[in-house]
Formats: structure tokens, C-alpha cells, sequence
């Protein structure tokens, strides 16, 4: 058993010392990832956007993995501000199969990197 590094220049470069993520046995564990756009380095603003870019940037961790959405079987998402929900819960199901939703939990925190309004971390089973 080893631990293999993923990464790719399709979502942005770890900021510190974390990988964008790590398989082992199967199990892909993606660091938390925030709305940066990976072409320009630049953060995206709004809610709205901000879903999107996340959600952009862990598909392309998950499919340099060979994995899909599908895959996912745990989500943790970091918001800001809760009045955020569901504008956010919105967008992140669109891409998501409604047969398979992971787990997940959803918490409003003080501050996040470079002060963004979401962060989402998963963990993808290749099954």
C-alpha cells in the first residue's frame, strides 16, 4: 500500500504544506478547496460563483484521479455566512447524480482562507 499524490494544473496549486490530494486503497481524500480560478490564480467573487469555482476545482481533482462525483461518498463544506446555504446547496447539487448524494455536514465558520465565502473538502471511494 502507497500513497499517491494527486495533482493537477486544472484546480489551483496547494497554498502550504498539503497536497491537493492523496489516494490510498482506493480512497481519494481531496483537500479543502476554495474559489480560485486555476488559469488566473485570481479568486472568484459572490456565492454564486464561488460554488462554482469549487465545485470546477474538485471535479478536475477528482477526474485526474479517475474518479466522478459519483464517487463521492463524504462532503464537509465551510461557509462564511449560513444566509449562504442555499444559494450554495443549490449549485453544489447540480453537480451532483440525485442517486447518489454523499454525506455531508455544513458549518458556518468565522473566517476562511483569503477571507473566501466557501470551502469544500470531499472524500471519493473508487468503488
Amino acid at each position: 500500500m502507497s500513497k499517491k499524490v494527486i495533482s493537477t494544473s486544472k484546480a489551483p496549486a496547494a497554498i502550504g504544506p498539503y497536497s491537493q490530494a492523496n489516494f490510498i486503497n482506493g480512497v481519494l481524500y481531496i483537500s479543502g478547496q476554495i474559489p480560485i480560478d486555476p488559469e488566473t490564480g485570481n479568486l472568484v467573487d459572490g456565492i454564486e460563483k464561488e460554488t462554482h469555482q469549487v465545485m470546477k476545482n474538485l471535479k478536475a481533482i477528482l477526474e485526474e484521479a479517475g474518479l466522478t462525483f459519483s464517487n463521492v461518498v463524504k462532503a464537509t463544506i465551510f461557509l462564511k455566512n449560513m444566509d449562504d446555504f442555499a444559494a450554495m446547496n443549490q449549485i453544489y447539487a447540480s453537480y451532483l447524480d440525485e442517486n447518489s448524494y454523499p454525506a455531508r455536514e455544513t458549518v458556518q465558520v468565522s473566517c476562511l482562507p483569503k477571507n473566501v465565502s466557501v470551502e469544500i473538502s470531499m472524500i471519493a471511494h473508487q468503488f
